[in-house]
């Protein structure tokens, strides 16, 4: 097995987690949504988690699974013959980096259709950090490989925001999980506008198909539809009907989307599909931004659209096992960057 990328400190001494493990069950998660605080250790290209705090611990992050999650699912439920998971793996790590500019809207870009994994969803920059990358580092890299975007080392400032378990497929009903990931959310602070940040953005068309900016109302009204709770939040009913964004053209130029707010709305469905929508993860990493951006900047705006980032109703909302997979079609090595 190569180098564990997350480990948990569970009796004294750290364990790998082996990739049909759920991480949050690990670590003593209940039949609940969380998030449960967690103890991190933030190590190059690694991360040590505890439910206790212990020494080198340098942070203490909510972490959180979607209500669905197949890992959560899988411990449940008894496995017929045939839904074998890979056992000569582990879980990765992946950093995901919420930019924000000093006019406090943040960055989401929308994956392209033809990437194998999650295609045509909207997340923030992010991806896999190397073995040898401080996570920070890993992000940053990430984030100018996908927008272009490279932020001198006096003109931020950042801190981690959480930990979302993540897998793909995302649910028992689209097939067992082949990607199984701990993503965390670095908040990026950056000292420029958005429109000085606009102005520098040159997005990768093979990973990157459009690229939008949230600021606090809509990104309260998008994390507010949580994925499998029992029904939206109420709603501001002053939000615009569309969101400006910018579309990347065949002939590599750009132009303006009028992105209508209802999909920015959608959750994730029980079948397979491509739909456009926003990730699980993004909207779990939306709630922690707005708590902070509340913590730091009391009252920034005012809106019906405003959600309690606490815990929230959960909902039975597990898939069925899916029938019968060929075992080998489920080893793949590779992060494509964060999932839903």
């Amino acid at each position: 097995m190569a180098a564990a990328r997350v480990q948990l400190l569970l009796s004294g001494h750290p364990e790998s987690v082996s990739f049909a493990q759920s991480v949050c069950g690990r670590l003593g998660a209940g039949p609940g949504l969380g998030p449960w605080p967690t103890h991190c250790g933030l190590k190059r290209g690694q991360l040590l988690l505890s439910n206790k705090p212990f020494p080198g611990a340098s942070v203490k992050l909510p972490l959180q699974r979607p209500p669905f999650c197949p890992f959560a699912a899988l411990d449940q439920q008894p496995r017929p013959p045939g839904t074998e998971l890979p056992t000569n793996r582990g879980v990765d790590l992946g950093v995901a980096i919420i930019l924000q500019s000093s006019d406090q809207t943040v960055l989401l870009t929308r994956r392209t259709r033809t990437l194998r994994v999650s295609p045509n969803l909207w997340v923030p920059p992010g991806g896999h950090v190397e073995l040898d990358e401080e996570l920070l580092d890993g992000g940053l890299r990430e984030l100018w490989e996908e927008s272009g975007l490279q932020l001198p080392q006096d003109q931020f400032s950042w801190v981690p925001l959480g930990l979302w378990e993540s897998a793909y497929p995302p649910r028992l009903s689209w097939g067992l999980p082949k990607y199984h990931h701990i993503i965390l959310y670095l908040l990026v602070v950056s000292q420029k506008s958005q429109q000085q940040l606009q102005a520098q953005i040159q997005p990768n068309p093979s990973e990157v198909s459009a690229f939008m900016w949230l600021g606090p109302e809509v990104a309260a009204a998008v994390a507010a539809t949580e994925d499998g709770t029992q029904a939206p939040r109420h709603l501001s009913q002053d939000l615009p009907p569309s969101v400006l964004a910018v579309e990347l053209e065949d002939d590599g130029g750009a132009r303006p989307l009028a992105l209508p707010m209802s999909t920015l709305l959608r959750t994730t469905p029980t079948t397979t599909e491509s739909t456009e929508r926003v990730s699980t993860g993004t909207k779990f990493a939306l709630r922690l931004w707005l708590q902070h951006l509340e913590s730091v900047t009391p009252q920034p705006y005012e809106s019906e659209a405003d959600v309690d980032p606490g815990p929230i109703k959960e909902v039975q909302n597990m898939d069925p096992l899916p029938q019968t997979r060929d075992p080998e079609s489920q080893v793949h090595n590779s992060l494509p960057g964060p999932s839903p």
